[in-house]
C-alpha cells in the first residue's frame, strides 16, 4: 500500500513538472536601437535583458532579447533588422527610430504580419506602433532652455546643438527650446546647429560655431554628444553656460569641472525595462497602455548629486 501510494505521488509530481514545462511560454523580443556605440542604448540593452530575466522568473515564462542594433546610426539597417526579426518569429519588437520616414513602412509590415511594435526614445508617429516610451521632447526643450536661462541670469546669446536633423524627437526639442526662449526678452537664439551624432562630429561643430560666433554665452544641448569625449569644450569653465540632455559617465566630468551647469538625464535604462514590459503585457495579456505615449521623467544632475548619480552606470554598462 505504501509503495503504491509512493508511486502515485511520484507520478503526480512528474505530471505536474511536465505540465509546468509544457505551460512555459517562450517570448522573443527584438530590440532595434539607434546605435551600438552610444552608451545610452547600451543602458537600454541592459534594462531590456534585466527585465526579461525578471519577467521570466515572475511569470514562469522564457523571455529572450534579440538585440539587432547597427553599430552606427543607419535607418536602412534598422529597417532590415525589423524585417529579419519578423522572419525569425519575434514575439514583438522595440525600436528607436533614426529616421521615422524610412522606418514607418518596415514597422507597418511587421504589425501587419502580427508582430507588435513599441517605440522608445525616438518615435515613428505615423506608423502602426502601439506605444512609445520616452521623453516628452517639447517639454525637454522647454526644460533645457529654462535651466540654461537660470544659469545665464536671463540674458545672453544661445546656440542650440541639435544632432540629426531628421530625428523627430530632436526636432521637437529644438522647438521646445525656441518656445521657452521667448519668455526671456534678453536672450537671443542664434540658431540650431545640426551634425552627425558622434562625439567627434559634435565637438567639432561646437568649436567651429564658437570660433565663428564668439558672442555666444550659452549652449542649449538637446543631446549630450560632444560631452561623450574628453576636452570637447575649449572655453574656460563657467565662461559659457551649458545645459545638456543625458548624463553619461563621460558627461559627468564636465559637471564636476564646471564646464556644464546641469545635465538632464533621460531614463535610458528604463527605455529597455519599460518597453519590454509594454510588449509582454500586450502579447501575453492582450493589454495596452491607457495612452500610446508613456512619459519618462528627466532627472536633473548637478554638482550636488553627480557622484550619487554616477553609481547607476556601474550596473547599466555591463563589462
Amino acid at each position: 500500500m505504501i509503495r503504491k501510494l509512493t508511486l502515485t505521488v511520484t507520478s503526480l509530481l512528474g505530471l505536474a513538472v511536465a505540465t509546468c514545462f509544457a505551460a512555459e511560454k517562450t517570448y522573443t523580443f527584438g530590440v532595434v536601437a539607434k546605435s551600438n556605440n552610444n552608451p545610452v542604448f547600451q543602458a537600454a540593452k541592459t534594462g531590456a535583458e534585466d527585465e526579461a530575466k525578471k519577467l521570466s522568473q515572475e511569470k514562469g515564462a522564457n523571455i529572450k532579447i534579440d538585440w539587432r542594433t547597427p553599430n552606427e546610426e543607419d535607418p536602412q539597417k534598422q529597417a532590415d533588422a525589423i524585417e529579419q526579426l519578423v522572419n525569425a518569429g519575434a514575439s514583438g519588437i522595440a525600436v528607436s527610430a533614426s529616421d521615422a520616414n524610412k522606418l514607418t513602412d518596415a514597422i507597418n509590415k511587421a504589425v501587419d504580419s502580427g508582430v507588435p511594435v513599441a517605440m522608445f526614445d525616438s518615435d515613428a508617429p505615423k506608423s502602426k506602433r502601439f506605444a512609445i516610451f520616452g521623453t516628452d521632447d517639447i517639454d525637454c526643450g522647454h526644460k533645457v532652455m529654462e535651466e540654461l536661462a537660470k544659469a545665464m541670469g536671463g540674458k545672453g546669446v544661445v546656440a542650440i546643438l541639435a544632432g540629426n536633423q531628421n530625428a523627430p524627437n530632436l526636432q521637437k526639442r529644438v522647438q521646445g527650446v525656441r518656445e521657452e526662449a521667448k519668455k526671456y526678452p534678453d536672450i537671443k537664439i542664434l540658431d540650431a546647429f545640426y551634425h552627425k551624432e558622434t562625439p567627434q562630429d559634435a565637438a567639432a561643430k561646437v568649436e567651429q560655431v564658437m570660433q565663428a560666433h564668439p558672442e555666444i554665452t550659452g549652449w542649449a544641448m538637446i543631446g549630450g554628444w560632444p560631452l561623450f569625449t574628453d576636452n570637447a569644450l575649449k572655453f574656460a569653465p563657467g565662461s559659457v553656460k551649458v545645459v545638456a540632455v543625458d548624463a553619461l559617465p563621460a558627461q559627468l566630468g564636465y559637471v564636476k569641472s564646471g564646464h556644464v551647469q546641469e545635465l538632464l538625464a533621460q531614463q535610458v535604462y528604463e527605455w529597455g525595462t519599460t518597453t519590454i514590459d509594454l510588449l509582454y503585457d500586450l502579447v501575453a495579456n492582450n493589454k495596452k497602455p491607457e495612452e500610446a505615449f508613456v512619459k519618462g521623467q528627466l532627472i536633473p544632475v548637478t554638482k550636488d548629486n553627480v557622484d550619487e548619480f554616477a553609481k547607476n552606470w556601474e550596473k547599466w554598462l555591463k563589462k
